[in-house]
C-alpha cells in the first residue's frame, strides 16, 4: 500500500468515524455485507472437519467478524488493520465480550507486515481489497495464509457501482483526502486465488457487492 493510501486509511477511519461505527455495531450487528459473509462461513464451518480453529481477520475494522465466530467454533483470531483508531475500538469491544485472550492485534499495512503472520484456518478480507491500490499482493499475501477457508468482499464490476466510485474518489479529492477506493477486477482476484490453491465455494450479491467464500481442500 502506498504511503499516501496509509496515510488517508488514517485520517478517513480516525477516532470519531471508529466511535460512530462501534457504536452503531453495537446498535444494529454487523452490515449486511457482514452478515452475508458471516453466514457463507459459519455454514462451511459446519460442514468441514475444523475444531478449535483460528482467523486472520485482514482490514478487520471493529472486528465483527472475529467477534461473532469466536463465539461459534474458532478459538483464536488475528485482527490487522492499518488504522489506530479501528484497532483501540475492536480491542474496546473484544473485552467487552470476555475475548481479550483470545486475540491478537497488529497495526500496519498487512502486505508489509504479513511475513510476520502466522497463517490461519480461516482468513476474512471484508470490504478491504477496495481500499488496496495494489490487488495482487493484497490477494496473494493473505491467500498464502488461509489454511482453510478464504471469504471476501469486494464491489461488483457493474457500471453503477463504476460510477460510484469514481464519484467518491472525487469527493476525497475535493477534501484533500489521500484516501481512494479501487474496483478491481472480480476476474482478476478469482484467478489469483484459484492460483494460489483455492476453489470458489459460494457467491453472494448484495447491492454492488460480491461476498465469495473459497475453500482449500483438506
Amino acid at each position: 500500500m502506498s504511503c499516501c493510501q496509509v496515510e488517508g486509511i488514517e485520517n478517513e477511519f480516525n477516532p470519531k468515524v471508529a466511535r460512530k461505527t462501534l457504536k452503531r455495531y453495537r446498535r444494529r450487528g454487523p452490515d449486511r455485507t457482514t452478515q452475508l459473509l458471516l453466514a457463507a462461513l459459519e455454514d462451511a464451518l459446519e460442514t468441514s472437519d475444523l475444531r478449535d480453529a483460528s482467523i486472520l481477520d485482514v482490514g478487520a475494522g471493529v472486528g465483527a467478524i472475529h467477534h461473532a465466530l469466536l463465539d461459534g467454533r474458532l478459538t483464536h483470531a488475528i485482527h490487522v488493520d492499518a488504522s489506530a483508531a479501528h484497532i483501540a475500538a475492536a480491542k474496546e469491544e473484544t473485552a467487552r465480550r470476555g475475548h481479550t485472550e483470545r486475540v491478537e492485534f497488529v497495526l500496519g499495512d498487512f502486505v508489509a507486515v504479513a511475513g510476520q503472520i502466522e497463517p490461519a484456518d480461516v482468513v476474512t478480507l471484508d470490504r478491504v481489497i477496495c481500499c488496496y491500490d495494489d490487488m495482487p499482493r493484497l490477494v496473494d499475501a493473505s491467500a498464502t495464509r488461509a489454511r482453510r477457508f478464504y471469504g471476501a468482499v469486494y464491489p461488483r464490476d457493474v457500471r453503477w457501482m463504476r460510477i460510484a466510485i469514481r464519484v467518491l474518489n472525487l469527493w476525497f479529492g475535493v477534501r484533500r483526502s489521500a484516501f481512494r477506493v479501487f474496483l478491481h477486477s472480480p476476474a482478476a482476484i478469482d484467478e489469483r486465488l484459484r492460483a494460489a490453491g483455492l476453489q470458489r465455494r459460494s457467491t453472494r450479491h448484495a447491492a454492488g457487492w460480491e461476498i465469495a467464500v473459497y475453500e482449500r481442500s483438506a
